[in-house]
């Protein structure tokens, strides 16, 4: 794999002039099985990130380079929106089921804080929020964690992609297998990856996957 790159899903990303955060999840065309954008997030600030293109990273390994300042990549398309929920009715204007329909919450700041959760405004009251991942169009997000499924059943959990450094083009899924005491990250070819929907799913078996040599990981020397 001299001529590819790896992006570990929670590596470090360093601009020309200093941090601007953590790859949180990465971007793929699933036709093309091309990378086409990095999702980086500062620390602490959930739903907050940014959609970098793969045509900024200049260099990978122990941590991700991108070819901009840190102002340049604030300046960024945004990778989340953050709504204020519809009002309905109840103790906060909103009912249970419209309040589980949203992707996600967590617990904010409110008018003077983060954003991405229950937030308080000037009257006290909280006012749910909602932050969707922005996606473009015709393209797949791929988180770290998100479950691999083999033909006969789960296999391990998604830790990142191995990439071409010319063509972006996508080689291999990092996977890791295995349970507490025979762990290990194997690399899954990209032709044995048949969907990638609620988790990616392969055309291999346990066992199969289970005979892939381990790989070695460059953010871990």
């Amino acid at each position: 794999m001299s001529d590819t790159a790896q992006f570990i899903i929670g590596d470090e990303v360093y601009c020309s002039d200093g941090s601007c955060g953590q790859l949180r999840r990465v971007v793929v065309d699933p036709v093309a099985r091309v990378l086409t954008h990095l999702v980086v997030e500062a620390k602490h600030r959930q739903g907050m990130g940014h959609l970098v293109p793969i045509d900024l990273v200049i260099s990978t390994g122990a941590e991700i380079r991108l070819g901009c300042t840190v102002t340049q990549f604030e300046h960024l398309e945004g990778a989340d929106e953050t709504q204020l929920l519809p009002g309905a009715r109840g103790q906060w204007d909103y009912t249970q089921d419209q309040m589980l329909s949203q992707p996600y919450y967590g617990l904010g700041m409110g008018a003077t804080g983060a954003m991405g959760g229950m937030g308080f405004g000037m009257s006290g009251a909280p006012q749910p929020i909602v932050v969707s991942h922005r996606v473009p169009i015709g393209e797949v997000e791929v988180r770290r964690g998100e479950p691999v499924h083999a033909t006969d059943g789960p296999i391990g959990r998604v830790r990142g992609l191995v990439v071409d450094r010319q063509d972006h083009q996508v080689s291999h899924v990092l996977l890791d297998e295995g349970h507490l005491w025979g762990k290990k990250t194997v690399a899954i070819p990209i032709g044995a990856v048949v969907a990638v929907d609620d988790g990616v799913r392969l055309s291999l078996t346990k066992d199969a996957v289970g005979d892939l040599p381990p790989v070695e990981l460059t953010d871990e020397g």
